[in-house]
């Protein structure tokens, strides 16, 4: 595996940086990764990290259930089972905040479900995906071509609303990406980003054993206060953040799997519900929906 080490915080550009924790990946290679801390801003970061070339072994594996529909197991069962749910819901927010359909680019579309429900509502969509086998399958289902990278989409497109759905995260080179999107978005455009939320309540209680640090595929850790001052950089203001009940549940089951090798139910769903409530002051929820607009 090659790896390369950052210097630099990736969204203030301070080099003072400390070590935070360190995480085993439990999905593919259960080596441990190490996530470093920003002193300046407090953003965190997997450092050092698989490079470019190397990354792409990290995703292959059957449990990595957003680039495969076929992920056996109770936690994935249920995992789809609540997709199901909260894809209507998802439809239902870009509808409300775009005011009707319109033109949709969905960043890392994974197997393209999302896609789906938004072209059975009437959006015109556009998806991207990096992983080969991922695209096919969407391709296939959405009956339309799927882009590898934002590179190959043309510069004068203009899209009504664009999604990132738990994919930031993943992505390598944070001020590239923004300053496309902000390229990519229409004037009144929508921009909708989900990331997991490292300060909510389920993450402290985890601690190196919360899965959504799910290391080396998460390359960034994000809070509400990073997020929204990396966006400002590229004059993408953060106007709303809405939370994802679900996923403290979600993520407490694989945290709780991971821990002790099998996942609990009783204590995932009270450690979800207790996150959840404390959320409701703090606004930390597990997982957060950030609405971003020019």
């Amino acid at each position: 595996m090659s790896t390369e080490t950052l210097t630099a915080c990736p969204v203030c550009g301070s080099g003072q940086l400390r070590n935070f924790i360190t995480c085993k990946d439990y999905l593919v290679s259960h080596t441990d990764f190490n996530i470093q801390e920003c002193t300046q801003c407090s953003f965190r970061f997997t450092n050092p990290r698989p490079d470019q070339q190397s990354i792409g072994r990290f995703y292959k594996s059957e449990q990595y259930v957003s680039h495969n529909d076929e992920s056996k197991g109770l936690i994935n069962f249920l995992y789809r089972t609540v997709r199901q749910y909260t894809l209507k819901g998802k439809v239902n927010l870009i509808h409300e905040l775009n005011k009707g359909t319109g033109s949709i680019l969905d960043i890392g579309c994974g197997t393209g479900s999302f896609l789906e429900a938004c072209q059975h509502s009437g959006w015109t969509i556009q998806g991207i995906e990096p992983d080969a086998d991922a695209r096919s399958v969407a391709a296939a289902r959405l009956n339309s071509r799927v882009g590898e990278s934002l590179q190959q989409l043309d510069s004068t497109q203009k899209f009504d609303v664009i999604t990132m759905w738990h994919v930031l995260e993943h992505v390598a080179e944070l001020d590239q990406v923004a300053a496309r999107l902000k390229q990519l978005l229409k004037p009144e455009g929508t921009l909708i980003i989900a990331v997991p939320n490292n300060a909510s309540a389920d993450a402290v209680y985890y601690k190196e054993y919360w899965a959504a640090y799910d290391v080396p595929r998460h390359l960034h850790h994000f809070t509400p206060a990073t997020i929204k001052q990396l966006m400002a950089k590229h004059a993408l203001i953060l106007k709303e953040q809405r939370p994802m009940y679900f996923d403290s549940f979600y993520i407490a089951m694989l945290s709780t799997k991971y821990r002790d090798g099998r996942t609990n139910l009783i204590e995932s769903f009270w450690q979800g519900l207790k996150s959840n409530r404390a959320a409701r002051k703090s606004g930390n929820y597990s997982s957060v929906i950030y609405i971003f607009r020019h």
